[in-house]
């Protein structure tokens, strides 16, 4: 009798937990299409400001426009959906992108833009939850594996949206972003097959979804210390995310500005940075399973810093090779305060995941805002200068919990 009970249960897994690469790699491919769409409105701020006159302070508008819908909306899609999930969201939210890349090419004027921006940022946000579901439901029991081709599929969509702006916006001017409306049909296309991959999976997952939901309901209160570690973690993904929106969003002026580049030529310095910071992005994971994520953690910010200083007072070529130094080293924490905040609080396993990524965006666009009006106000060098001091908040990791004790507080909460 207790053989029996035993064989159905081992059965369940081999059948349900096998890691299905191939859509795996499809919305990988796909959240690479989204992020380089979205990357590319700040990639296309030099030429938004030519062609239209914006100031600073209107660019971060439009940044903050893209990041906050963005970044609101996330959870409260990944609420709903988890509620009640919604396979073909996937294609019906990057057709929200389609109609929005399209629109910045052909807008007039400032209002349309930001518009055209709003769409872009409602198509992610309903992408992100998403995607990052049919990545859990694909994994198997290799779930670490599962999250790092998803994310760097993400993270290499942002790198490559300066080298495209380079080759395409720069000589076809605003009109090119027009183009990307083909890049927006080819996710749908790709998302349409996942849609009815993840209709055909619901029937698997819901009955342990549930269980693991109704297992979890009595972890609601937090202790005084888990509360404690979150908001710490959350004031370095804040100082984090400030640092890379300034420079994502104003490093090319101030390449352009100080080194006499040419607008392509400050996209590759972007391109460089981003790219890097991708690579770090894939890497941190292994690096905190092996040295701690604390270590890593602290590392990315501290390991930062001496960098940052330096960067407003080198030469271009000094300048480029700290760029990829920088965006290397901190994102080798993007992964790794996710699966940290994760395990703090390990019955919020979504909730954890929502909170640290989508605040990361949405700090990054109060950052744009905030930095933009800098720079009108006290000039876009000394803005840059300041900016390189903001990873000296990561003095802040040396408060978090040890790995060991966040381990305590899982075994607690269990």
């Amino acid at each position: 009798m207790s053989q029996q009970a035993v064989l159905p249960r081992q059965k369940t897994p081999n059948t349900s937990e096998a890691t299905i690469f191939k859509i795996l790699f499809v919305i990988g491919l796909c959240h690479l299409l989204n992020d380089a769409i979205q990357a590319v409105v700040p990639a296309m701020f030099p030429i938004l400001e030519k062609s239209m006159g914006l100031s600073f302070t209107q660019l971060g508008i439009i940044a903050f426009s893209l990041n906050m819908v963005s970044s609101v909306m996330q959870p409260l899609v990944g609420y709903f959906t988890d509620k009640k999930p919604m396979p073909f969201a996937l294609p019906v939210g990057l057709s929200f992108t389609l109609v929005g890349v399209l629109g910045i090419g052909l807008a007039p004027n400032f209002a349309l833009i930001v518009l055209s921006v709003l769409l872009i940022g409602l198509g992610s946000a309903v992408f992100h939850p998403e995607g990052s579901r049919v990545a859990y439901m694909a994994a198997g029991t290799r779930r670490g594996l599962a999250q790092s081709i998803y994310q760097v599929g993400g993270n290499t969509g942002q790198a490559l949206a300066p080298l495209i702006t380079a080759l395409i916006l720069v000589p076809l001017g605003q009109i090119g972003a027009s183009w990307f409306t083909i890049v927006a049909a080819l996710a749908v296309i790709l998302l349409i097959y996942i849609a009815k991959w993840y209709s055909e999976r619901l029937a698997v997952f819901p009955a342990r979804k549930q269980r693991n939901s109704s297992s979890n309901s009595q972890q609601e209160r937090l202790s005084s210390d888990v509360k404690k570690a979150l908001g710490f973690i959350l004031l370095l993904i804040f100082a984090r995310s400030w640092y890379i929106s300034g420079m994502t969003n104003f490093y090319a002026f101030y390449a352009i500005k100080e080194y006499a580049l040419t607008i392509k030529q400050s996209q590759i310095f972007l391109f460089a940075f981003l790219v890097s910071g991708a690579l770090g992005t894939f890497l941190g994971g292994p690096l905190a399973d092996r040295f701690g994520k604390k270590t890593v953690i602290s590392f990315s910010m501290l390991g930062t810093l001496p960098l940052s200083i330096l960067l407003p007072y080198v030469p271009p070529l000094v300048a480029f090779i700290i760029l990829m130094l920088t965006g290397f080293i901190l994102m080798t924490s993007f992964s790794v305060t996710v699966v940290y905040a994760q395990e703090l609080v390990p019955g919020k396993i979504g909730t954890m995941s929502g909170l640290t990524v989508g605040l990361a965006f949405g700090m990054g666009a109060i950052g744009s805002v905030g930095l933009g009006y800098l720079a009108d106000l006290i000039s876009l060098q000394t803005m840059i200068t300041w900016l390189g001091m903001l990873p000296i908040l990561g003095l802040t990791a040396f408060l978090l919990p040890s790995d060991r004790k966040v381990a305590e507080f899982n075994r607690k909460s269990s």
